[in-house]
């Protein structure tokens, strides 16, 4: 019979679903051998040589064209996480594979110098760690986030930094200087304040008090900093949107944004299993609700709702974030939080005369 693994203590998912691009399929089936052991799954870092390491975008509900992703696979193990399906690609799993085998782009310092100098180069503000958390555990031997970090303060390129990570905070010699010449804003992911969900969800993540320490330092120290609630799920987070505004209001924060789940491709599946593991007598009311705000379908990628929904509840929930921020004192717009791309100047480069 087909075997459903339990999760490894630490990951999002024990799931190994099919790669979509792969020819063949195989399936784990329970041969009566019964191990005891409890099921682990190390880390497994791949190196590879980016061809080039600036990725573009034209998407119309993203607020920026451009952005970097230093690694591959995010050891964060989101369940939810959208960009899951994109290690399919790499002939590796969305599933558990996207959060133990990861691949770190090793010459991402000089392929980033090398865009950033090319004649013509329009500088705009670049996203850094979107795809995957450019902050993920990783990053702490690897330092290839803090690599980008020091090239766009030689270059004086902005950039709005999204994490869910306290390491963030290790950079805050490079962030500051960057602030200080309205370079930089930074983005903290808040989905939860109980600790619990955040542990079964997003499982090696930092705490959420550890987050809102981090936006605090963060303020404190003169860097812009927001909050994104994301993503909101019916019946397991969404009832915190309110008391996560203010949370995020009283650490420093002076806008914020939220998302609505994404299940496309393979995270459909898995999330929908995390539900049936984490959460069985409320999994199909959870999906009933992700349906009706996308169409009757489990994800509807069309630009304009994707990240919103449609449909009574996601209305109830713009609703809600709207009159919340209202009293709040946030800023809602998507914006960069006014960075400034006139100052751009790649180092040996002379400048134009007046």
């Amino acid at each position: 019979m087909p075997i459903q693994n339990p999760t490894p203590r630490g990951r999002g998912t024990a799931a190994n679903p099919h790669n979509r691009f792969s020819p063949t399929c195989s399936e784990t089936y329970d041969d009566g051998w019964e191990q005891d052991v409890p099921p682990t799954r190390a880390t497994e870092i791949r190196l590879e040589q980016a061809k080039t390491v600036l990725t573009r975008n034209q998407s119309p509900d993203v607020g920026f064209d451009r952005s970097v992703n230093p690694y591959r696979g995010c050891e964060h193990g989101c369940i939810y996480c959208f960009a899951r399906p994109s290690h399919a690609y790499w002939d590796l799993s969305p599933g558990i594979d996207f959060e133990t085998r990861l691949i770190v782009k090793t010459n991402l310092a000089e392929r980033l110098e090398q865009e950033l100098s090319k004649p013509g180069y329009v500088p705009q503000p670049l996203a850094l760690g979107v795809n995957t958390d450019a902050y993920q555990p990783l990053e702490r031997e690897q330092r290839l986030t803090r690599q980008a970090l020091d090239i766009l303060l030689r270059f004086r390129h902005p950039v709005h930094i999204i994490t869910k990570s306290s390491l963030v905070l290790r950079d805050l010699d490079l962030l500051v200087p960057l602030a200080e010449q309205r370079l930089v804003s930074v983005s903290l992911s808040l989905t939860t304040l109980d600790d619990e969900l955040k542990r079964i969800m997003e499982p090696r993540a930092a705490s959420p008090s550890a987050r809102l320490r981090t936006l605090k330092t963060l303020h404190e120290a003169g860097v812009p900093v927001s909050v994104m609630y994301a993503p909101m799920i019916p019946m397991i987070n969404d009832m915190e949107l309110e008391s996560l505004l203010q949370a995020g209001r009283d650490a420093g924060a002076r806008s914020a944004g939220y998302v609505l789940l994404r299940l496309p491709h393979e995270v459909a599946p898995l999330f929908e299993g995390w539900l049936a593991e984490h959460f069985p007598q409320r999994a199909e009311h959870v999906m009933s609700l992700v349906r009706q705000s996308r169409g009757g379908k489990a994800y509807d990628s069309t630009f304009g709702s994707r990240m919103r929904g449609e449909g009574l509840f996601a209305d109830l929930l713009a609703q809600r974030f709207k009159l919340a921020c209202k009293r709040l004192g946030f800023n809602c717009r998507e914006e960069h939080l006014g960075l400034d791309c006139s100052r751009f100047a790649p180092p040996g480069h002379q400048m134009a005369l007046l």
